[in-house]
């Protein structure tokens, strides 16, 4: 399975950079890693281009030993580890694709995905372990229905392909999961996620898997050529800046991924690649009421609050 799942991450990571690169005209940099303890990984960055202001596609494949606290930032299930000490380092692997896109255009949405495959052995009485986990995810500036019925529709359809209860499930988790908690509201407007996937054979988790990561493109790209080319006023682009910075929040006081990449010596700049080029922060800003951007609110506190909208 480590060896499927690597061919199939890097075979993604040259299909979406070769996508993105075909809409914006520049080609991503590359740069190759080594882990010290084992391991390493590729990642590709594209900076200032003509429509993406960041753009960054990861593949990374470590193995060796790593602390309890790493195991845990790895794992959704927090009960299992309650009464478990924290002696000893835990062997493991893990391999893995992760991005994020930045554009430069208000009206053109920012995209996450990750998709990983995980292996631990036993430790202070778990057994050895292994797991699929990822999703992909849209996070725009503005409520635009129609990207929104194109990009979960994608989503769904590849769920529904592989079992029916996948989407509905996977989309709640995805709304829970990127709860921005001290803000009460989502850091976007959803897709799917899913961690601990281990309850079924690992060859129908890795042809999901597979399948999720092949549409990340397809789900994705047509939106941005609708929009690059927006016009837009420097009011529209402040709320972007704005947005990016509770992308920030996010990622560095919640996600699990930058933490697990952090506790087990993972490369700085790779594991902060998702953070956007350019944000901001305002004093206490709430958007006027009968706005656009009142509107995103009001559908990102409704997610966070449990009462998210259906958009397919």
């Amino acid at each position: 399975m480590r060896a499927r799942f690597e061919k199939v991450i890097r075979a993604a990571q040259d299909s979406i950079c070769k996508a993105i690169e075909d809409v914006d005209g520049k080609k991503f940099i590359q740069d190759s890693w080594t882990r010290p303890g084992g391991g390493g990984g590729v990642s590709r960055v594209l900076i200032d281009g003509n429509v993406w202001e960041k753009a960054g596609v990861n593949v990374s494949v470590v193995y060796g030993s790593m602390p309890p606290e790493a195991y845990r930032a790895a794992s959704g299930n927090q009960e299992q580890f309650k009464g478990r000490g924290d002696a000893g380092r835990i062997p493991f692997f893990a391999a893995g694709i992760s991005s994020v896109m930045h554009p430069k255009n208000p009206h053109a949405p920012t995209m996450h995905f990750n998709y990983r495959y995980f292996e631990a052995d036993a430790w202070a009485g778990l057994p050895g372990q292994w797991w699929f986990g990822g999703g992909t995810d849209l996070t725009p500036c503005y409520v635009e229905p129609e990207d929104l019925k194109h990009f979960h529709g994608t989503y769904k359809a590849v769920c529904d392909r592989h079992d029916p209860a996948f989407y509905p499930k996977m989309k709640k988790w995805c709304d829970e999961y990127f709860t921005i908690k001290h803000r009460g509201e989502t850091r976007g407007l959803g897709g799917i996620i899913y961690d601990d996937l281990n309850d079924r054979e690992p060859e129908k988790i890795l042809a999901f898997a597979t399948d999720a990561v092949n549409h990340v493109a397809e789900a994705y790209v047509p939106i941005v050529r609708r929009h690059m080319n927006d016009p837009f006023t420097a009011e529209q682009k402040e709320w972007q800046q704005l947005r990016r910075g509770r992308y920030v929040e996010f990622n560095l006081v919640y996600d699990r991924g930058t933490a697990f990449g952090l506790k087990t010596g993972g490369r700085t700049e790779s594991i902060l690649m998702s953070m956007p080029k350019t944000a901001t922060w305002a004093y206490n800003h709430e958007p006027a009421k009968g706005t656009r951007e009142a509107e995103f609110l009001e559908a990102a506190r409704a997610a966070a609050a449990g009462t998210p909208r259906n958009w397919v």
